[in-house]
């Protein structure tokens, strides 16, 4: 499995969106260098109010750019960056990857993927009833799909530039499906 970078995006404030970039660079155990999410701790505005001191599982959001064709079609206009994404690829699953797969980008930077965004209702107030397309209730079985992209943490630092490869390396079976961090 092979993808590439198509976007790289940080913004230092607290937003929904964040602007693209020439490149990013990924710092070990922090996430996207200068980023508001960047931490050991947990960054996430909502969560640092209850679990402060909790792992920052979230250092670096990657959303797949297929998710953009999929909503182009029903009529939303979204690019990289403005769902708040940090990378933005291109022919790789990323909802399909287990927990614990390590995503070499570029020549140096390797994040470990840790679980799915958990949309907010934030989405809607950047384009109403787009919550409804990237967080769907299977009305058969009541399991959601959340489909606004993975969280990961960095394990190996280095810059990001659009246009990088991208090398999925797996975990050792027994795979574990990914769930909302």
């Amino acid at each position: 499995m092979a993808g590439r970078v198509t976007a790289v995006s940080s913004n230092g404030s607290y937003s929904f969106s964040k602007p693209n970039r020439e490149s990013v660079t990924l710092l070990a155990g922090l996430g996207v260098e200068g980023d508001v999410h960047a931490g050991e701790t947990i960054r996430h505005q909502f969560r640092m109010t209850y679990e402060p001191d909790l792992p920052n599982l979230r250092q670096v959001h990657l959303m797949h750019e297929e998710l953009f064709d999929e909503l182009a079609l029903k009529g939303f206009a979204v690019s990289a960056g403005q769902l708040g994404e940090n990378i933005t690829t291109r022919g790789v699953d990323l909802l399909g990857l287990p927990t614990g797969t390590l995503l070499h980008l570029g020549e140096q930077a390797v994040v470990e993927v840790t679980g799915l965004r958990n949309p907010c209702a934030k989405i809607n107030d950047f384009r109403q009833g787009l919550l409804g397309e990237v967080f769907v209730l299977d009305p058969v079985s009541g399991d959601f799909t959340f489909k606004s992209g993975i969280m990961a943490v960095v394990r190996h630092g280095g810059p990001v530039r659009p246009y990088d490869p991208i090398e999925v390396e797996l975990p050792p079976a027994p795979h574990r499906p990914l769930e909302r961090v």
